[in-house]
């Protein structure tokens, strides 16, 4: 059975945007973006809710002849990988994504019983808050970046729901950021 992974930068404080909603704080330098992109090799559908799935759209839109290796890398990993997008107004998607159809447990439960290869990426926090509320995360992948932001959307929500999580993995980087990988015991 696939797992489900949720992956996303957080600040030391516990935000994933800023009050202003923007990631600029995160953006990787070289060596963390290398290991974002080994995270995506492993992931086999990836989940988005509207925001996420529209600032993803970049690596769709952006003429590759200005990429770098690496981010031509990236771009043939994401762009060709599924997606399924939860929104109420977003009424059409790239070809390679679509739009969900049921709840996101029908979801996860369907991609799960298919067979295939990667884990069950999910991206946005909303859209993974609702995950967690409902125990469906199997996995936490956190980058947390040396940066307090003193608000925005937290990348843990709140909602009195207890976890219990192992850790499988660690790494520092030299940009300051510490990657934790957490396994939930369930």
């Amino acid at each position: 059975m696939r797992n489900v992974t949720y992956s996303l930068a957080m600040s030391l404080d516990g935000y994933v945007t800023d009050t202003d909603g923007s990631l600029d704080w995160s953006a990787p330098d070289e060596e963390l973006f290398r290991f974002a992109t080994e995270e995506v090799r492993r992931v086999g559908v990836h989940l988005l809710g509207r925001r996420l799935y529209e600032t993803m759209r970049y690596w769709d839109e952006q003429d590759p002849a200005g990429f770098t290796p690496d981010e031509r890398t990236f771009a043939d990993l994401w762009n060709p990988l599924p997606k399924v997008v939860f929104s109420a107004s977003i009424t059409e998607v790239d070809a390679s994504a679509r739009l969900a159809t049921g709840t996101l447990q029908q979801e996860i439960a369907a991609l799960r019983a298919q067979p295939g290869e990667g884990s069950i990426g999910i991206g946005g926090a909303n859209l993974a808050a609702q995950a967690a509320d409902l125990d469906l995360i199997d996995e936490y992948h956190v980058r947390v970046c040396p940066v307090l932001l003193g608000g925005g959307t937290p990348f843990f929500a709140h909602h009195g729901h207890l976890s219990r999580l192992e850790l499988v993995e660690s790494r520092s980087f030299d940009s300051g950021v510490v990657y934790l990988g957490y396994r939930v015991l369930h």
